[in-house]
């Protein structure tokens, strides 16, 4: 299990390098510290939290391929929204913002997240739900997720810097 939080930690953050190399091109204005912080969230937060929230859809719904579209549905109208509010609002305290300005931040850009949330997941959960096996569920998520969490650490970068003038 350590081995999955860890992976899941050094996947996100390559979706934040890939994001300040690729698509903001920072250069030498690279800011390590949101790289960590990307990985410290997906060990103690996102990691635990899929690895949770599969195993009570298991429980719910049961196991089997019958299931796939349940869990699909559980996943993108339950789950979704509430891991991304929680995401934003939680990458936003960690760059030392305050509550109201995380719950600010949360409302500023959650529309939009969710809604670039329903064009990519359902489909790779649906696949996932229905084709693979339990235990490597989570690695599917975690590889396409490298894609995400350049989206996710684009659309979450723009306070950092004015809250890190250290790094």
């Amino acid at each position: 299990m350590c081995m999955i939080f860890f992976l899941l930690a050094t996947l996100m953050s390559l979706g934040d390098f890939i994001s300040q190399t690729f698509v903001e091109r920072k250069g030498k204005d690279y800011n390590i510290i949101r790289t960590a912080r990307f990985g410290f969230f997906g060990t103690v937060y996102v990691g635990p939290t899929l690895r949770t929230w599969y195993l009570v859809m298991e429980r719910l719904f049961g196991v089997g391929k019958k299931t796939a579209l349940f869990k699909l549905v559980a996943d993108q109208m339950c789950f979704a929204p509430v891991f991304l509010a929680t995401f934003i609002c939680g990458m936003e305290l960690l760059k030392g913002n305050t509550w109201n300005d995380s719950k600010n931040k949360v409302v500023e850009n959650f529309k939009q997240v969710l809604m670039s949330n329903y064009q990519l997941w359902p489909a790779v959960q649906l696949c996932n739900f229905y084709f693979i096996p339990f235990q490597y569920r989570i690695l599917v998520v975690n590889t396409t997720a490298v894609g995400w969490n350049t989206y996710l650490a684009f659309k979450t970068k723009d306070t950092v810097e004015s809250n890190e003038s250290w790094s």
